[in-house]
């Protein structure tokens, strides 16, 4: 067992220091908020650039030195390296994007990008995706400049541009060509994982994310003979891509229970005295909340998300094309391919839009058990479990420099409030009390020294 005390840095936050510490994180996420960061994808975004130079100055006030990088014309990040007291020590790696979503101004009761804080509410675009975690981030590295806190080992902070796209101008573009920047760092941490989920036995378990399932976007194409709208088409791309998504669509890929998915069911099967079928929909439901944790992490999916074929209606176009969602677990990769292969057949093609492998990291390691003791120390009755996300992130750019990373925003919300709602929805919000509790366990974590935590389950 390890001490659960044993933090390096400087002593525990004073009650000034705390106060502070809240405040700022406050309206440091509701400044951000008011930065419209919108990524419309293929290229097209606003604002980061801007929102990329603010962080900069706040840290550069504090006595760090970031640097701010363009990959394209206003596409910009910025990341510090805050030195530790053991500079030979593996680093670790804290990133968060800065871009958001667009936001549908008609279907909003409030202006998106308002940052208004009401009611214990900080409200606005990117609130809980995710610049609630970029303004811990930074709450935390002034906090310590105040203090002249120096964290046990570096510290790298990325706040970074693109994540809301295919990441290739933020995390892709610091990784393919400034890996210096990441130099000495084993670990990362960022978005998805350490929040709070409802139990049905009104307990808390807090999932931290090891592992991301794989993307594969990829555009399907089928050719046939153009012809004109009134006569036979025995040779019609429309239909045959249409039967063709249909076939992908009708598939059930087979159930997966890979090791990180394994753990959580048994966990959860244990803490609540049940028994859970991770193939049975209604097994699943006995999880509450925690189902959605489950569901989606069991077994490859590939959805059609686009169409295009034609230009008139009284004209067979030569070709008809698609766009898929597919999404690989660890370890799956060969029998996804195969298998989308086989139900494509030979009259339609497949090419990638963009591909990024599936990523894990160990859930048994040191820093999964640092993790998991700064969020018992907020909240002793925590019950913490590794998951894979249905998702990805900017983990998986990381990832190609050996980075094992893991997600780990820690938060806290009250039953019934259902954050996945919100995010990428409408009216997105962060409660007050969730960034309060999410900074302190932020900053206990990242003052914890890993190399003395002993394995905890």
């Amino acid at each position: 067992m390890h001490d659960p005390s044993h933090r390096q840095g400087s002593a525990a936050l004073s009650t000034a220091e705390d106060a502070a510490l809240i405040s700022e994180v406050t309206q440091l996420c509701a400044r951000l908020i008011r930065f419209d960061t919108s990524n419309y994808g293929a290229g097209d975004s606003r604002g980061e650039r801007e929102a990329a130079e603010w962080t900069a100055e706040l840290l550069s006030d504090s006595g760090y030195e970031p640097v701010v990088l363009e990959s394209a014309p206003r596409r910009a990040s910025t990341v510090v390296r805050i030195p530790g007291e053991d500079r030979d020590a593996p680093a670790l790696l804290v990133h968060g994007h800065l871009d958001v979503v667009p936001a549908e101004r008609a279907d909003w009761s409030f202006d998106p990008f308002c940052g208004e804080i009401s009611d214990g509410v900080i409200l606005g675009r990117g609130a809980l995706d995710m610049k609630d975690m970029d303004a811990m981030m930074l709450a935390v590295a002034r906090s310590w400049a105040r203090r002249g806190v120096r964290p046990p080992r570096d510290v790298v902070m990325a706040f970074v541009a693109d994540e809301e796209d295919t990441g290739e101008l933020g995390a892709g573009f610091l990784t393919d060509r400034h890996p210096d920047l990441f130099e000495g760092v084993t670990t990362a941490i960022g978005e998805s994982g350490g929040y709070s989920v409802h139990l049905p036995d009104a307990s808390r378990l807090y999932p931290i994310a090891v592992g991301e399932r794989g993307s594969a976007w990829m555009d399907l194409t089928a050719r046939g003979t153009a012809g004109h709208g009134s006569r036979p088409g025995a040779d019609n791309a429309v239909t045959t891509l249409a039967a063709t998504l249909a076939a992908l669509a009708a598939h059930r890929w087979p159930v997966r229970t890979v090791p990180a998915v394994a753990a959580l069911l048994e966990g959860l099967s244990a803490h609540l005295g049940i028994t859970v079928d991770p193939a049975d929909p209604a097994s699943l439901a006995q999880l509450g909340e925690a189902a959605k944790l489950v569901e989606a992490t069991v077994a490859n999916t590939l959805n059609p998300t686009m169409l295009k074929a034609g230009y008139k209606h009284n004209v067979i176009p030569s070709e008809a094309t698609a766009g898929v969602d597919g999404r690989i677990l660890p370890g799956a990769e060969e029998d996804f391919f195969a298998t989308v292969d086989a139900l494509l057949g030979k009259k339609v093609a497949r090419s990638f839009h963009s591909f990024a492998a599936p990523v894990f990291a160990d859930h048994e390691s040191r820093e999964f058990a640092a993790m998991a003791a700064a969020l018992r120390r907020a909240d002793p009755e925590a019950l913490v479990l590794p998951f894979i996300m249905s998702g990805g992130t900017d983990a998986k750019a990381f990832a190609r420099l050996g980075i094992q990373c893991y997600g780990f925003g820690p938060g806290l919300t009250p039953p019934g409030f259902d954050a996945w709602r919100y995010v990428h929805g409408v009216d997105e919000q962060v409660l007050v009390s969730s960034l309060e509790f999410g900074v302190r366990v932020l900053e206990d974590f990242l003052r914890t020294d890993p190399l003395v935590l002993r394995t905890e389950r």
